[in-house]
């Protein structure tokens, strides 16, 4: 097995959209390319995903996402966190 450069961006962005879209929804201070602000955080995180798509479709061609296990898990942990992250936050958030 041959370590592959393309593979390790798209993990890299990947999962570095999750550390930001978690920090921006929870309003803390961290640094993304747009600043510190909890939307820079949140737009840096979907320009991540969009990355990780785009390299992906470059090196394998989009249809071969949905045959790339790793892949599909690690964007359906995203979009599970897209979707339901703010009612977790404000579900369990200490008042």
């Amino acid at each position: 097995m041959t370590f592959s450069w393309i593979d390790f961006l798209i993990g890299f962005f990947l999962m570095n959209a999750m550390p930001h879209w978690v920090l921006g929804l929870t309003k803390t201070r961290f640094l993304s390319a747009f600043g510190f602000s909890p939307q820079a955080n949140i737009t840096y995180s979907f320009l991540n995903v969009a990355i990780a798509l785009i390299l992906f479709g470059w090196c394998y061609g989009l249809p071969a996402v949905l045959g790339n296990g790793v892949f599909v898990g690690a964007a359906a942990m995203m979009l599970i966190y897209y979707l339901t992250g703010r009612m977790f936050l404000n579900m369990f958030r200490e008042n």
